[in-house]
């Protein structure tokens, strides 16, 4: 079956799904996206994430495209017509086509890209069972990482930069040799005295959605945590260290830069907060 892709008003093949060349999206990335995980054909989290997309939208002002029932009966046609049971649905809003220049526009409509594809869950537990390898490196971003904007070339560099070293996920560095976030993640550790912890959020990193609901899991299964930062040494001496994303859900990585962390394998902390996750957002799904 051919993949299908909702673009500005109309389902189309990917064959055929385009927008056009001075869409500002394509010529600046200027524009936010979102993307939700699919359980069983329901979308997680659904109203995190379109809280953050409203928030992104209005740092960048760009308008609201379509009221949040529209913007939900968009990303389940699309799941449906792609037959997405388990995976992800990706939205991407830009501020629209216009003749190139660096101002915004005026009286431009928002260019609106929906897509869905299958993620076999079987996978991912796989990995998640034996642990993956994560690397380092300096956080070039800019410095709004908190709006969820397609800018993500240093993003991309980093993820890249794990590949090309045999791992899975790349944490950024800030300049006091801190970790920010995964180049797709927010990160965590359970430090040498046993506690929780991972950076706040006033800090330059995205309000990951999977985050604040392992936060609010984290508060029900009465585990103590503590949002502040920690340096890529206390990370390699931690107990566990974890990622977590919409994609990824809870995911151990069980060495960095090559230093096995704790046993080198997954710890029971992150062991239990992804079944309790996975458990709550199939329950929740809409």
């Amino acid at each position: 079956m051919s993949r299908v892709s909702y673009v500005n008003g109309t389902y189309r093949s990917h064959a055929q799904a385009v927008v056009h060349i001075e869409d500002r999206g394509f010529q600046f990335a200027d524009g936010v996206y979102e993307v939700w995980g699919v359980f069983d054909g329901r979308l997680a989290d659904f109203d995190g994430h379109m809280t953050r997309l409203h928030r992104s939208l209005n740092e960048l002002q760009i308008a609201i495209p379509m009221t949040s029932a529209a913007l939900k009966r968009v990303l389940d046609e699309t799941i449906r017509r792609n037959r997405v049971r388990n995976g992800i649905v990706y939205l991407q809003v830009t501020r629209g086509t216009a003749p190139r220049d660096h101002a915004f526009p005026k009286d431009v409509a928002p260019s609106v890209v929906v897509t869905a594809k299958t993620i076999d869950p079987a996978k991912g537990e796989a990995l998640a069972t034996k642990g993956a390898a994560g690397v380092t490196q300096p956080d070039i971003r800019w410095g709004r990482c908190d709006i969820k904007t397609v800018g993500l070339l240093a993003n991309v560099l980093a993820k890249q930069a794990a590949r090309e070293r045999g791992a899975y996920e790349c944490l950024l560095v800030d300049e006091m040799g801190l970790v920010t976030e995964g180049s797709s993640t927010n990160a965590w550790i359970v430090d040498a005295d046993g506690k929780l912890r991972t950076r706040d959020t006033q800090a330059n990193i995205l309000r990951g959605v999977t985050r604040t609901k392992l936060l609010q899991i984290i508060a029900e299964e009465g585990l103590e945590l503590d949002e502040r930062p920690f340096s890529v040494d206390e990370a390699k001496q931690a107990r566990e260290l974890f990622v977590t994303a919409a994609s990824t859900f809870v995911m151990p990585l069980v060495s960095l830069d090559g230093t096995k962390i704790g046993d080198g394998k997954p710890g029971p902390v992150a062991t239990r907060l992804r079944a309790a996750y996975l458990e709550q957002a199939d329950r929740d799904a809409i």
